[in-house]
């Protein structure tokens, strides 16, 4: 696809009607006002419990409407966010049986329909994922949540406070994927029929926030829970209102216009004048990462030469880049920054150098007349990935010059978040030999073991590229059963320096979590996360 193809793909949606009724986005008299969101995604995530729409999903959705036995404390803006209690007050491995963790749960919480959250509701919402003969099985959430926690085998109920799990093998890292799991209410999904359709018309869950009107393209709006169990967290806003605008442009438009409050990802070449118009940019540094997946095993991928991997992260102007896109993104040179204490001491230098990547293709057997030939799937848009289009056009010239030439496959962010599911092989794949996807490694399992680990080979993980490297297979291995910290740092090291030596991925950039808002929304503090908290935000 070529640069006017590329850049004009969603040009149309400027000039567009917003859709949405502005009228019915202000708050009542009053209250505590109203803050419209501007979200990347195309559509309003699902509220049926494990919401869709990748991280962004999580984020507006699944930790709004609902609540995870574990959180993440996205209190502060000056350090790395820890795990803290949520729905479970503490959480231990048996001494006994490495195997076996015990969850305290916490007393007194009530789903938004008024039923009880207790350890029984707990065992539903893990079956609802990885039962596919329980009545409440979810197809859709399972595709959301089952990656998460593939080492779990049985949630049990011990008594109405304490939740038993049993891992199909050891996993010191089971309560970074517990903490993307959220709770849905069973006594909602059996009062509206048993139907995950029908519950999203009328969604329960134990968050902050309760969910009133849901239109899969418009918007979704949810209202303040005063009855919410963390007094510290009840939302100072009386209303959320949540509108998909994937276009760029389109989001900035509804920003000048005062059809929204917040815009998620504001395209690099507008921020200054938005600056200038008083509105706030905020950015902050956090663990997010934007790479190509490589196919390494499919016959014709030009991914199985190391010499091809290389070459291309050597082709790739990050610097350039980051002018591109006003700064708001560091250069990748693996898939943590260099400042990260599992950043390790890689070999290969990731740097922008053409000519030593022209030599590299050239020992491959490539050259200008001879180019290597590869398809990517990219996002038109999507949760966290600041401006797929330009950034990968970008990519696609600074390839050409050193003799790989690259065919698009533009999808909508879900689709590609399907297909980055389904892996490299799979016909939603259509052929693609590299997958560009985005997405927060904040934590050992989400920064390396399900892009690398061979157990976790699609459909049972996002392996997308069935990578099978036995070193790495032996890091996964031990960071599962090492419930020493040290000792997992220094096993993320030596993984993450093998990742990079092998120019496994195509590193580009880590993301600075752009978002802009007019000057009325006060309050937020922009964690170094990738998810954020909404309740302590007023509207002036």
């Amino acid at each position: 696809m070529n640069r006017r193809s590329l850049l004009s793909a969603g040009a149309g949606l400027v000039a567009a009607p917003l859709p949405w009724d502005l009228a019915q986005a202000q708050a009542p008299a009053g209250s505590g006002g109203t803050l419209r969101i501007g979200m990347t995604a195309a559509a309003v995530p699902l509220p049926n419990g494990q919401a869709d729409q990748g991280g962004e999903g999580q984020r507006f959705i699944g930790y709004t409407v609902f609540d995870s036995l574990i959180a993440w404390d996205l209190s502060r803006a000056d350090a790395p966010s820890r795990l803290i209690p949520s729905l479970a007050t503490e959480w231990r491995v048996d001494p006994a049986d490495n195997k076996r963790w015990i969850f305290t749960l916490r007393e007194d919480v009530r789903f938004h329909d008024g039923s009880p959250f207790n350890a029984g509701a707990a065992v539903w919402n893990f079956e609802k994922l990885l039962e596919s003969g329980a009545p409440q099985f979810d197809p859709r959430q399972a595709a959301q949540g089952r990656s998460r926690i593939p080492t779990v085998a049985k949630a049990t109920a011990l008594d109405a406070r304490t939740l038993e799990i049993r891992t199909s093998e050891p996993d010191a890292l089971l309560p970074y994927g517990i903490a993307w799991i959220t709770m849905s209410s069973p006594a909602q999904w059996e009062k509206v029929g048993r139907s995950w359709d029908a519950f999203l018309n009328a969604p329960s869950g134990s968050g902050p926030f309760k969910m009133t009107e849901f239109s899969l393209r418009e918007r979704g709006v949810l209202v303040r829970n005063p009855d919410y169990w963390n007094p510290a967290r009840r939302p100072k806003v009386e209303r959320l209102v949540l509108l998909p605008l994937p276009e760029a442009n389109t989001r900035a438009a509804a920003l000048r216009a005062n059809q929204v409050d917040w815009i998620e990802a504001p395209a690099p070449d507008v921020t200054a004048s938005l600056r200038a118009a008083r509105f706030n940019i905020v950015t902050n540094e956090y663990p997010h990462n934007w790479v190509w997946h490589l196919d390494f095993t499919t016959p014709g991928s030009i991914w199985r030469d190391v010499r091809v991997r290389r070459a291309a992260n050597l082709a790739v102007d990050r610097e350039g880049m980051m002018g591109m896109m006003d700064g708001q993104m560091q250069p990748g040179v693996g898939l943590l920054t260099p400042s990260s204490p599992w950043f390790g001491n890689p070999s290969f230098r990731i740097r922008h150098d053409p000519a030593e990547a022209r030599k590299l293709m050239a020992e491959a057997g490539f050259g200008p007349r001879n180019p290597a030939r590869t398809k990517v799937i990219i996002p038109s848009s999507g949760s966290g990935m600041m401006q797929p289009l330009p950034m990968n056009e970008a990519i696609q010239e600074n390839l050409r010059e050193v003799g790989i030439t690259v065919e698009f496959e533009v999808m909508e962010w879900n689709a590609v978040i399907n297909a980055w599911r389904a892996g490299s092989r799979d016909p939603q794949c259509r052929g693609a030999h590299a997958l560009n996807y985005s997405y927060f490694s904040q934590d050992p399992f989400t920064a390396l073991i399900r892009h690398v680990d061979s157990a976790l080979i699609a459909p049972r993980g996002t392996n997308w590229g069935y990578l099978n490297d036995p070193e790495l297979d032996a890091v996964c291995k031990g960071l599962r059963e090492t419930f020493d910290p040290a000792a997992q740092d220094a096993l993320m090291a030596r993984g993450h320096q093998r990742i990079v030596d092998e120019a496994m991925f195509l590193f580009v950039a880590h993301d600075l979590n752009a978002r802009a808002m007019a000057p009325r929304v006060r309050g937020f503090v922009q964690a170094r996360n990738w998810f954020q908290d909404l309740t302590p935000v007023t509207m002036g």
